[in-house]
């Protein structure tokens, strides 16, 4: 048990049989009445974003969840599989529960795994990825101060916003938590 006073971004939390995330909160003091916590809450399975107020001092179930390292392998339609890099367990996790960094993940890349009561929860890319643009609009020379920005298709099927003198076929790096550009990397083969 947690008190609603302790709860931060990223706390998890169980409500009526499903695991939450917290993504934002506030605590509110008002001038008349008790203090009281106001949420919004991220569903683990579903996706789903929830908005929740709590007393102040109230206890809240913790989730029992645990996090484990896992190398994503590939995808077949809406089903994604993962490799435990450990006992070397393949676990199948359909697209609602990878959620919208499924298409900013390369293949044979590691990511930590939530897991609730045995069951896949969440996945967790990090920070940053390195890319390949495979679609964008032919690039321009010199305009590099303007802050304009075109579409690029990334080598996964992400499509993101690039400045204008991207080409295809440039490796990127991309911010996986904004989905954003962050610069160009030299490739090292």
């Amino acid at each position: 048990m947690i008190s609603s006073n302790d709860i931060r971004p990223g706390t998890r939390i169980e409500l009526d049989g499903s695991p939450y995330s917290v993504v934002e909160f506030q605590h509110v003091k008002p001038g008349k009445g008790g203090a009281f916590v106001r949420t919004k809450l991220k569903n683990l399975f579903s996706g789903a974003v929830l908005d929740r107020t709590f007393r102040a001092g109230e206890k809240l179930v913790e989730a029992d969840v645990f996090e484990r390292r896992m190398q994503f392998l590939y995808r077949e339609q809406d089903i994604f599989y993962f490799m435990d890099t450990e006992t070397y367990e393949q676990v199948e996790v359909p697209e609602e529960v990878v959620g919208d960094v499924g298409d900013l993940m390369p293949d044979n890349i590691d990511v930590k795994m939530m897991f609730y009561k045995d069951r896949p929860a969440g996945v967790e890319l990090p920070n940053f990825v390195n890319l390949r643009v495979t679609d964008t609009e032919p690039g321009m020379k010199g305009d590099t101060v303007s802050g304009a920005t075109k579409s690029a298709v990334l080598s996964t099927g992400a499509t993101i916003q690039v400045p204008l003198f991207i080409e295809e076929g440039e490796v990127l790096r991309v911010d996986t938590r904004t989905r954003s550009y962050c610069e160009r990397v030299q490739e090292t083969e």
